[in-house]
């Protein structure tokens, strides 16, 4: 039996009314399939600006880019950076075109944005477009209007998309439930109903379509003095969580037991165990026409929902990587247990190597430095925060191309719909871990800490050593300046270890912001070195001196006045 999905009904109406001409633009895109369950149902109300040369303009090429470009952006991306990010360029176009010729300046929008997505809506508003919802008989505006109140002027807008260089959307979201009902109209529809008389349509209206047409009709021989538009959106079903179901799924999988060379599991021959954590294991096996795969799954007594989910994920993530920085997953429809399929690649990890005695280059290990910089970039666009970069995940095949490993505790901005388990592995080594997730109160790591591993990863593919020096787990660790690596390998070039040592000061400011800048100082090398303090201030190292000298003044202070009490 098929899981139900998120299904939705729809209509619009949009009226010219006295105007000479529509300014407002409305549009909705309702995809099938995965498509649907990664990104969602997207509807649009925008109203160019009134009294402005190009309004109608305005409103189309925003909806219609909205509605193009929302879908183009990555899967893993949460729904708002997704409009954020789209939304945003749209703004710089239209600014920079209404800039061009004198007809064209002014022109902009409002605009009132809704996904449903899952079990879940999510909205993006600017300006005084509308968007209301009835529940159970309750209608409740979701946007506030930006205007500036005026006395002679009907109220002015204090934000529209294109009426600025920089935009400022407001964003929100909450749960669906079946039967919601919501509408988004322009300012020439909510202006003449009012609230009461919007309810009372919503109520009596058979479906969307008829709801649409009596909210525009009704506020146009209401006499309103504006274009009328009104979309309206009604929950017609709801999918299951997506995560219990999962779960749900994953658990008529039984996990195959501990694997031998020579055995068999749906058709793939076992030929080795390759690597084996406290949760998981990595076989090498060979598919019916021969070729090698990687074969990840649970250990046998990890057989609990949590840890399937999270399998489950880390799937999910890998299989939105696609990309040559990364191993590909392998689709298996003949799949029965508990795991899944990535490609084989020749080669050994840049640890195994360092131990094995290869002595790593300034120059190798610069060239390293630009590739797992180039493959983390293109993590880091899909906003995925790898959490565990070290010389063990990082894999250079036969043919010297670098592989970027283990998503097992990646993170991105979509994880599962908001929905939160717990790790198969802890996220991070300790030694290449930044010293603000050893804070008391740890923020969660991001593209910056995936940084800093990066610097330790090169300085030990260096020195062997560490540049705060090796962190053992449950370690609770002090920083104080990083060791240079010169001191055990002086043929270090400068501009290199002034590299290194950005990329793993203490402080988070003090570091890359980014992967892109990272990669521009290797790149430059020589040519254009950095300049990096070789010691902080001894203030800034030990933030508590100054109290430990008050303290150790007043102790001597006291001693000094208990002497001369006592030698009178």
């Amino acid at each position: 039996m098929t899981a139900p999905r998120l299904q939705a009904s729809l209509g619009y109406s949009s009226l010219t009314g006295p105007r000479p001409r529509n300014e407002d633009f409305c549009g909705a895109a309702t995809p099938e399939g995965p498509e649907l369950d990664a990104k969602g149902i997207l509807a649009v109300v925008a109203d160019g600006v009134g009294g402005h040369a190009n309004g109608r303009e305005a409103s189309e090429y925003t909806v219609r880019g909205l509605l193009s470009d929302y879908y183009a952006t990555p899967d893993t991306w949460a729904v708002n950076k997704s409009l954020d990010t789209v939304l945003a360029a749209l703004n710089r176009w239209l600014v920079a075109h209404a800039a061009r010729t004198r007809e064209t300046a002014g022109m902009a929008t409002t605009l009132s944005a809704i996904v449903l997505r899952g079990r879940r809506f999510y909205l993006a508003h600017v300006g005084d477009t509308r968007i209301y919802r009835l529940r159970a008989g309750t209608l409740e505006q979701l946007t506030t209007d930006h205007v500036w109140e005026h006395p002679e002027l009907k109220n002015v807008l204090s934000r529209a998309v294109g009426l600025d260089a920089h935009l400022s959307v407001d964003y929100a979201d909450g749960e669906l439930e079946a039967g919601d009902l919501f509408a988004l109209m322009s300012d020439g529809v909510w202006g003449q109903l009012g609230d009461r008389k919007i309810a009372d349509i919503l109520k009596a209206a058979a479906d969307p379509q008829d709801a649409a047409a009596r909210l525009a009709m009704g506020a146009d021989d209401s006499g309103s003095q504006d274009n009328c538009t009104a979309l309206v959106l009604r929950i017609d079903s709801l999918p299951p969580d997506r995560l219990r179901d999962n779960i749900a799924r994953l658990h008529r999988l039984p996990l195959p037991p501990r694997l031998k060379p020579g055995q068999q599991i749906d058709g793939l021959t076992v030929e080795a165990l390759l690597h084996e954590s406290v949760a998981t294991l990595l076989y090498r096996v060979r598919d019916a026409k021969g070729q090698a795969r990687v074969l990840k799954t649970l250990r046998p007594e990890r057989d609990d929902a949590e840890a399937a989910a999270a399998l489950a994920h880390e799937e999910w993530l890998a299989r939105r990587v696609n990309d040559a920085w990364f191993p590909r997953v392998i689709p298996h429809p003949e799949r029965s247990h508990l795991y899944y399929l990535m490609s084989w690649h020749e080669g050994a990890s840049l640890k195994a190597r360092l131990d094995h005695g290869h002595l790593y280059g300034c120059g190798e290990v610069a060239e390293l430095g630009t590739r797992i910089l180039k493959g983390l970039a293109s993590l880091h666009r899909l906003s995925i925060v790898h959490r565990d970069i070290k010389p063990d995940n990082l894999h250079l095949d036969s043919e010297g191309r670098l592989r970027i490993l283990d998503l097992g505790v990646a993170a991105a901005d979509s994880q599962a719909d908001g929905q939160k388990f717990e790790e198969i592995n802890n996220p991070g080594t300790p030694s290449y871990m930044a010293p603000e997730l050893y804070a008391p109160k740890p923020a969660p790591a991001d593209e910056q800490t995936d940084l800093y591993a990066v610097g330790v990863t090169l300085y030990e593919l260096l020195t062997r050593k560490y540049p705060y020096g090796e962190i053992e787990p449950f370690q609770i660790p002090k920083f104080g300046d990083p060791v240079p690596p010169t001191r055990y390998r002086p043929d270090i070039p400068a501009w290199l270890e002034a590299v290194l040592l950005k990329a793993v000061a203490r402080e988070p400011k003090a570091r890359f912001e980014t992967a892109e800048e990272f990669l521009l100082a290797l790149e430059r090398g020589a040519h254009r070195p950095l300049s990096v303090p070789r010691k902080s201030p001894l203030l800034e190292r030990d933030p508590q001196l100054g109290l430990k000298l008050l303290a150790a003044g007043s102790l001597v202070l006291n001693l000094l006045l208990i002497y001369l009490m006592l030698v009178r």
